[in-house]
């Protein structure tokens, strides 16, 4: 025999703890014999007999006192280390967000979930493709869209509708427009985005977009609030990431005017499978007091 016979180890650790091959039958729900198999096995493997038959049960053999603590320990060191991982995937919630959302609301929100539930740590997986969440060890997370994905659960969280916003500084520079149509002649920040023509046409300004000033072409909504806000030009982001900024006026929403593409921000995770205790906990507070419509 080439390799060692790993199934017989469990085996030979229940029959040496008990001394008796019935009893070793019962306690692992095996038969007489298939104990004496394996056992047959793990002999072979080693060249020496491990136990010493006798009337009313066995004793270990010199080889077999030599190897039985190894095997104990080693047996405790495996499931000491399962335990862990187990303790730690309980322990740990990781979530897939979007960069704007988790810097913008997720962040600042946190917290107070981890007040309530200081048992769970979490962790912030940042990204805006489409995961494997299982394949990727993820147990839940915010996407934006329709809210239909097969394979998985969605809650509705947050209104993706966008608007204009700008600084202070920038309007007493530019002037504030008075109709939606004179923002084609500030600094559109990302002006070839698809969600200008969607805004303007909620505004009701129809026909080919003309804008007359150079704009700065930006990949995430966080940056662009960030330039908005040092007074780069007319940012068109989802209002509910800026809410602080909007009500201590740093940012000003230039007209009450939101525009969609019917894209929202869901909470999600898998529906083919039995949804672990903090998934449920992370679910109850974010729908719950959280994330509430409007």
């Amino acid at each position: 025999m080439s390799s060692l016979p790993l199934g017989a180890i469990r085996v030979f650790d229940c029959v040496a703890r008990l001394q008796n091959f019935t009893k070793a039958a019962e306690e692992l729900n095996m038969t007489q014999s298939a104990v004496s198999y394996q056992i047959k096995l793990l002999e072979d493997f080693a060249g020496t007999p491990l136990f010493q038959r006798r009337a009313r049960g066995v004793v270990l053999t010199p080889k077999g006192e030599t190897i039985a603590p190894v095997i104990r320990r080693s047996l405790a060191d495996i499931g000491d280390t399962f335990r862990d991982i187990r303790e730690e995937q309980n322990s740990v919630l990781v979530v897939a967000v979007i960069h704007t959302f988790a810097s913008n609301w997720l962040a600042p929100r946190i917290t107070d979930f981890q007040d309530l539930h200081p048992e769970l740590s979490v962790r912030f997986d940042i990204s805006s493709r489409l995961l494997d969440y299982e394949a990727e060890g993820i147990d839940c997370g915010i996407r934006s869209g329709n809210g239909t994905w097969p394979g998985m659960t969605s809650h509705w969280l947050l209104s993706g509708g966008f608007t204009p916003l700008a600084s202070p500084a920038y309007l007493e520079r530019h002037g504030r427009p008075e109709k939606p149509a004179d923002l084609l002649n500030y600094h559109l920040i990302t002006p070839n985005d698809d969600w200008w023509p969607t805004w303007f046409r909620a505004a009701g300004v129809e026909g080919p977009l003309t804008m007359t000033k150079p704009g700065v072409d930006i990949d995430t909504q966080q940056i662009i609030g960030g330039l908005a806000l040092s007074g780069g030009g007319v940012g068109l982001v989802s209002s509910a990431f800026f809410q602080d900024e909007i009500a201590s006026g740093t940012l000003v929403r230039l007209f009450d005017i939101d525009a969609s593409t019917g894209s929202n921000y869901y909470l999600v995770y898998s529906a083919t499978k039995q949804l672990p205790n903090k998934v449920k906990l992370f679910r109850d507070w974010i729908i719950g007091g959280a994330c509430t419509p409007a």
